[in-house]
């Protein structure tokens, strides 16, 4: 069965990988997508054509990174075309709900070492 939403297209000018963004694939991880929509309104994002690549990582930091992504080009945005004042007003908005909207997790994998199966641990001593 499909449902057709009577404003379709919701945001006709933010496409992720060509698709719009409101058909966004896990549907379960959708809302997390939209989030910095739902917090700031439709409204900010009239009139801006936002289009977001992404590849590589799996699909929940795939997600997060879209989300990462419209939220910091939206900020950039405004500072650039807009004035500073309804910047900095969007970037507290999206700062108080989730510092991940604006600020990448440092946190990689560290390389393996010799002497050892892993990163940190190191093959078992035998004294006999």
């Amino acid at each position: 069965s499909s449902g057709i939403n009577a404003e379709w297209p919701l945001r006709p000018g933010i496409k992720v990988n060509g698709v719009p963004i409101d058909l966004i694939q896990p549907a379960s991880l959708r809302y997390k997508v939209l989030e910095p929509i739902l917090l700031l309104g439709k409204k900010r994002f009239e009139g801006v054509d936002i289009r977001i690549r992404c590849r590589g990582g799996g699909t929940v930091a795939r997600i997060y990174a879209i989300r990462q992504a419209l939220s910091k080009s939206l900020v950039a945005y405004y500072q650039k075309f807009i004035d500073e004042t309804s910047k900095k007003e969007i970037k507290d908005i999206l700062l108080n709900y989730d510092k991940n909207l604006l600020v990448a997790d440092p946190r990689r994998c560290e390389p393996k070492k010799f002497g050892g199966p892993g990163a940190r641990a190191k093959y078992q001593k035998s004294y006999r």
